[in-house]
């Protein structure tokens, strides 16, 4: 006998060597548990294996006594044996005159008991007997190894189900996934058949656990888990990642719109109301849909592109499933390179300031000039300010970029002003800068690290930044007023309720947009737009900049309307020093 042999193979060995060594008619083991149920049962033939099992069914027999006594039982006439009332007739009628059993001892424990059944009468011999007493000693070793590697193999069975299943839902893990993915490419590429990924997020989930807690979250989750499972093919695998997103694998596809029929099913399914413990819940998903291909092989990139494909979904308003826009996939991973790009430029000296000059409508003297970031990057060329702006707000990178450039604005200003020199700087302020707790200190600070005074310095503010937060903004505006600098309104009547921002914010300049400019000289609607908001900002004593003059026509017509500032192409080009373009 083998000491890696399972139970079942170790007592099988065993009845069969005793047959083979000892003149036996047969030969049997039952191995009890602790109530005296059998667990396992072997038999060198059928009709040991009846002997056996009677002696179960009726609770009476050798095998019992000997595990209860923990001595061996002979009985080596059955036909005048009294203690086996049920199985002694029994056991007569099936041919059988002698029994002996040996019990399988574990310390003070008994695993079972080894029978030996013989058709006649007659004491075993004693060296049959110490054989047989052996045998049934190491066996009883075998056993106790066997199981302790059963229990120990068991255990490891249940840590490896807990360790690629989600203990919530009790589906796959990522892990458990990613191997299965790996393993239906693998087969894909003998059979041809394609193999897709479905990636699957909850719309709105997290109103569910504000407004409900996350207990009712679980439930939904487990519930949207078995929905998801109930309108699968039999062959897909359906995982539980992170939160509310669940993944789908479906392969040996024929064609593309087999996997749209699946997604359009689980977007059904999960849109159906939900009804956990009274609590009534209406939910969406948004599937996303990739397919291995050869060059979208791996299993981390697959999963990943479903994801990117959801999230396109999410962007059209979710509820719905799609396969993935390799464009769209494109642009965000060209997004994804130029953020993480801007995060260095500024230490690779790429981030430089562009300055065009604001100048006075009548006499065309310098009034100052607007400080333009510009990002040179070193293979792409020129990144546009309508790029990199958004670029930099979604990565959290507006705040340092926006301290850079008023920092260098001020500098450059210094270093080319003398001491009679009144003109401004005019620096712009996003949204996510001007709400930042921590905005005008830092602006106090630059102001006295570069020694520059507050009267040379005009922010320009849009009116997005005003709409965010109206009450942070007014607080903010205050305390910017309080340190001696000017704010100008930029790009009005782009944005929301502009007219009231006069009245409402201590603004001191008003720059109407371009798009008001551009056709003035012919336009009479745009003539009375800006002929009239510069009406409103004079009664309210504001300045007013008009931005985008590009010709003497358009100079003419804003000068005809009272504008007191322009600024455009016609007066200079943005170049790389505040002095280089004094009109």
């Amino acid at each position: 006998m083998m000491t890696d042999f399972p139970v079942q193979a170790i007592i099988e060995h065993l009845v069969q060597r005793v047959v083979d060594v000892l003149p036996m008619t047969g030969a049997g083991v039952t191995l009890i548990g602790p109530t005296l149920m059998p667990r396992y049962v072997a038999a060198s033939n059928s009709s040991a294996l009846q002997f056996e099992e009677w002696q179960t069914e009726f609770g009476d027999g050798p095998c019992l006594a000997a595990c209860r006594s923990g001595e061996p039982i002979f009985v080596p006439d059955l036909l005048h044996e009294e203690r086996f009332g049920a199985f002694g007739p029994k056991a007569i009628g099936g041919g059988i005159a002698a029994v002996f059993t040996f019990p399988l001892q574990q310390g003070r424990g008994c695993l079972g008991a080894l029978d030996l059944y013989r058709d006649s009468p007659g004491p075993l011999s004693t060296g049959d007997t110490d054989a047989v007493q052996t045998l049934a000693d190491m066996t009883a070793a075998y056993l106790v190894n066997a199981e302790a590697r059963a229990d120990l193999q068991e255990c490891a069975n249940r840590s490896h189900q807990r360790s690629v299943h989600d203990p919530l839902t009790g589906l796959p893990n990522r892990v458990l996934l990613l191997e299965r993915i790996e393993h239906a490419i693998v087969r894909s590429g003998r059979s041809k058949k394609l193999v897709a990924v479905l990636f699957v997020d909850l719309d709105r989930f997290k109103e569910v656990n504000s407004a409900h807690g996350h207990r009712t979250g679980d439930d939904l989750l487990i519930a949207a888990g078995e929905r998801i499972t109930s309108v699968l093919r039999p062959a897909d695998t359906v995982a539980h990642l992170n939160g509310d997103e669940f993944v789908i694998l479906c392969e040996e596809l024929d064609q593309t719109d087999q996997v749209e029929i699946v997604a359009t099913r689980v977007v059904d399914a999960l849109g159906a109301p939900f009804d956990l413990d009274g609590i009534g819940l209406g939910t969406s998903a948004s599937v996303g849909i990739a397919f291995a291909s050869q060059t979208n092989h791996d299993p981390e990139q697959l999963l990943h592109a479903a994801e990117i494909a959801m999230h396109q979904v999410k962007q059209k308003g979710g509820a719905n499933h799609q396969i993935i826009d390799l464009r769209a996939k494109r642009l965000a991973e060209d997004s994804m390179d130029l953020r993480v790009a801007l995060s260095k430029a500024e230490e690779r000296g790429e981030l430089r300031i562009a300055y065009q000059p604001i100048v006075h409508t009548y006499s065309e003297r310098l009034k100052g000039m607007e400080a333009l970031i510009r990002w040179d990057h070193p293979v792409r060329g020129a990144i546009a300010p309508a790029t990199m702006i958004p670029l930099a707000e979604h990565s959290g990178l507006i705040a340092e970029i926006g301290r850079w450039v008023l920092e260098q604005a001020c500098i450059d200003r210094q270093s080319t002003s003398d001491s009679d020199d009144q003109s401004m700087i005019f620096v712009n302020v996003s949204a996510h800068q001007l709400m930042a707790p921590d905005f005008v200190a830092m602006v106090a600070a630059t102001l006295s690290d570069t020694e520059t005074d507050p009267r040379h310095l005009t922010l320009e503010i849009t009116e997005g930044a005003l709409v965010r937060d109206t009450q942070r903004a007014h607080i903010v505006l205050d305390e910017l007023k309080e340190l001696g600098l000017l704010l100008a309104l930029d790009d009005f009547g782009t944005g929301y309720s502009s007219l009231s921002y006069l009245k409402q914010y201590p603004v001191d300049i008003v720059k109407i947009d371009q798009s008001f400019v551009k056709d003035i000289a012919r336009d009479q609607s745009s003539q009375a737009i800006v002929s009239k908001t510069i009406e409103l900002a004079h009664l309210l004593d504001l300045a007013v900049v008009c931005e985008g003059i590009e010709d003497m026509e358009q100079h003419g017509a804003v000068a005809a309307l009272g504008s007191d500032f322009c600024q455009g192409f016609h007066f200079g080009r943005p170049t790389s020093h505040p002095n280089s373009q004094r009109p």
